[in-house]
């Protein structure tokens, strides 16, 4: 398909969609106006039914908690896709080199990138556990906290060299840690079901509000999503870089 055809069916798509843009932008209320109905009822609703005071933890794990079962299984069903993708191709090898351009000299890393790498490295995963373990009194949560510590990882990467990095970060951790996230945050939720309740009814002790063990279940459903994103996103970042390695011939095998 030539790029002026993919144009004009990108402009006939934004004509047909014209109309329901400007009708939803028409029923939208005036900028500034808060829309207190709903954030009203969490705000009233959430303290004194689990005993946090992160409305946005609320609100994933307990109002709409089945959403978010939904949406730790679509990042599941994405990393799952492309470890498939990448992995079933070319395999698991953990002795091949990494590919290299011809001409392009191979530069040692420089002291200050080690030296950076090995001081901000556990400062961030520092800061993204704090993340998951706050997810009840402040501002966070298994998720973003995840994606801090899954990130410190590349540090690492950048500070040890690959070899040691690869030694440090298994596969077979990180495959662990996303389906057993996944596998516990969906038992969260049909665990209460089992037991006579609903999905996702807490069943523990709530603590005290403010307290960073409050929330009873939530704690271990943002637990369980923290582990799952960690091993999804260190999963994705490993198998980007397996890529990197030079392709095995007949002869090599």
């Amino acid at each position: 398909m030539s790029t002026r055809l993919r144009l004009a069916l990108f402009a006939v798509a934004q004509l047909c969609l014209l109309p329901a843009i400007w009708k939803i932008a028409r029923a939208l209320p005036p900028f500034g106006n808060p829309i207190e109905i709903y954030g009203r009822s969490i705000d009233t609703l959430g303290p004194p039914l689990r005993h946090i005071s992160n409305m946005v933890s609320a609100v994933n794990f307990d109002f709409r908690g089945l959403d978010t079962v939904g949406e730790e299984f679509m990042l599941l069903c994405a990393v799952t896709g492309a470890v498939t993708l990448l992995r079933g191709i070319r395999g698991e090898d953990r002795g091949a080199k990494a590919e290299r351009l011809p001409g392009r000299p191979l530069l040692d890393r420089a002291e200050s990138t080690i030296l950076v790498a090995r001081v901000f490295a556990p400062l961030i995963l520092l800061f993204g556990l704090y993340m998951v373990l706050h997810a009840t009194v402040t501002p966070g949560g298994g998720f973003q906290g995840g994606v801090i510590i899954a990130s410190g990882l590349l540090l690492v990467y950048l500070g040890e060299g690959y070899d040691a990095w690869r030694c440090l970060a298994p596969s077979r951790v990180f495959d662990a840690m996303e389906g057993g996230g996944s596998l516990l945050f969906l038992l969260c939720g049909l665990g209460p079901m089992a037991a006579g309740g609903v999905f996702m009814e807490n069943l523990l002790p709530l603590g005290s509000i403010k307290d960073v063990f409050s929330g009873g279940l939530i704690v271990i459903e943002n637990a369980s999503v923290a582990i799952a994103v960690i091993g999804g996103f260190a999963m994705l970042f490993l198998e980007f870089m397996e890529e990197t390695r030079a392709a095995e011939t007949e002869n090599e095998r």
